[in-house]
């Protein structure tokens, strides 16, 4: 097995971080990595927004629902859906661009800002950094676009807090291998063993850590998949002109 496998398979999300700068250079070199990934069409519909300022973390912060770690990170990544850049690239060629009003345009746009947060995790994990991405952004994120002064066809997707860690965080356990890899068709059987394992083993995880509460991994994401947890998504997708009606 080489480095590279070793940092992406002994990913664990760090919340506790160093006071120590992270130098410019190094996070150039985070961000070309997230460059450098795959993008539909090489419409490069992803661009990110590098937050240092301590003011403007602890407000997104106080945005992603009061995840202090935002705030204690010596850097915030911001990563936006961007057809802002491919909109002006239709006018320049007299054009219209409508990409941006369809569910397909969301799909390419989240789907890649989601390849170049995955270089990223693992350029900064392999620098010796710390990583947890925060989906929290999207609790309010009419506030955050104008924290961030996003133009029309720009979207907040993800967050990601980069710092040198305090301490190592124990691994989260996955589902088994066996429900993630199917043969040629998608396979339902066996499927409801596996998660009742699963929640078995998240049980002694949580209990570890000291996060009984949550219970296993069905209790806990079923509790929350049951309704819309972050529901101005959608209304402020649309104000981005992100209409999803074609």
């Amino acid at each position: 097995m080489n480095e590279t496998i070793k940092t992406i398979q002994n990913h664990r999300s760090i919340r506790n971080f160093l006071q120590r700068e992270v130098e410019d250079f190094i996070i150039d070199t985070i961000l070309q990595s997230a460059q450098s990934m795959p993008n539909s069409i090489n419409g490069q519909q992803v661009s990110a927004i590098v937050i240092k300022d301590k003011e403007r973390k602890e407000k997104m912060a106080d945005l992603a629902g009061g995840q202090s770690w935002v705030a204690a990170a010596p850097v915030f990544i911001v990563f936006v859906m961007d057809f802002y850049k491919s909109n002006l690239a239709a006018k320049k060629n007299g054009l219209t661009q409508v990409i941006h009003e369809s569910a397909e345009g969301t799909l390419v746009g989240a789907f890649d800002g989601g390849l170049a947060m995955g270089g990223a995790i693992v350029a900064a994990e392999s620098l010796g950094l710390g990583i947890v991405p925060i989906g929290g952004i999207r609790k309010n994120p009419d506030e955050v676009i104008k924290l961030l002064d996003l133009p029309q066809y720009v979207f907040p997707l993800v967050g990601l807090a980069i710092g040198y860690p305090a301490d190592e965080s124990k691994k989260k356990p996955r589902l088994p291998f066996s429900t993630f890899k199917h043969e040629e068709v998608y396979h339902t059987q066996g499927l409801e063993t596996a998660i009742k394992q699963y929640d078995e083993t998240m049980e002694g995880y949580l209990k570890e850590i000291g996060r009984e509460a949550e219970g296993n991994w069905s209790t806990y994401t079923s509790g929350i998949y049951q309704y819309v947890y972050f529901p101005k998504v959608y209304p402020t997708l649309k104000d981005q002109m992100f209409k999803n009606d074609k």
